[in-house]
């Protein structure tokens, strides 16, 4: 059990990180692995969005300073607070992590709780959250989309060029 002390150096803590951040996304951690959590908090730190485990009632005293509303009694699992620059950067990561240890069979599913847009002061629930994280990449969906403009254009150049075929041939037979 931790004094009141080592609770108040990490509610300070987790201002600090608070701070320096745009946004918080809440995972559940609970039945993975330590060797799994240590990968993602190495692969989280990459992408500057430390992984900061506290007790949920001293996290949500951080988020009420802010001005932010999270029951955190609503949850009944571990809770580990993911600080990071960018929502959708920190999502991918996130969801991408846990989908791989749901393949290797490791965990049942993504285990993502929500995420504070910390700009707009927004809580987003899970199923928001888990979308944003399941996205490609940026340049992968500015691709998709050319592709998505092009194609109408692409069947009526095809239409227009067999239309001009079609004309070229019938008037070969007439002048025979």
């Amino acid at each position: 059990m931790k004094t009141k002390a080592q609770k108040q150096e990490s509610v300070k803590k987790g201002e600090t990180l608070f701070g320096k951040s745009e946004a918080v996304l809440l995972i559940d951690f609970a039945k993975v692995r330590t060797a799994d959590l240590r990968l993602l908090r190495e692969e989280l730190k990459k992408a500057g969005s430390p992984l900061f485990v506290m007790k949920k009632r001293l996290l949500e005293l951080v988020l009420k300073k802010n001005d932010l509303v999270w029951q955190s009694r609503e949850m009944k699992t571990q809770v580990g607070a993911v600080f990071a620059s960018s929502l959708e950067a920190a999502s991918a990561s996130v969801y991408k992590f846990f989908k791989g240890l749901e393949k290797e069979k490791k965990v049942d599913s993504v285990k993502i709780l929500g995420g504070f847009d910390l700009k707009k002061k927004l809580f987003m629930a899970a199923p928001e959250v888990t979308a944003i994280g399941a996205l490609p990449p940026r340049e992968i969906l500015l691709a998709q989309l050319a592709m998505l403009i092009q194609a109408p254009v692409k069947q009526l150049l095809y239409v227009l060029d067999q239309k001009a075929h079609l004309m070229g041939s019938g008037q070969e037979k007439q002048s025979k």
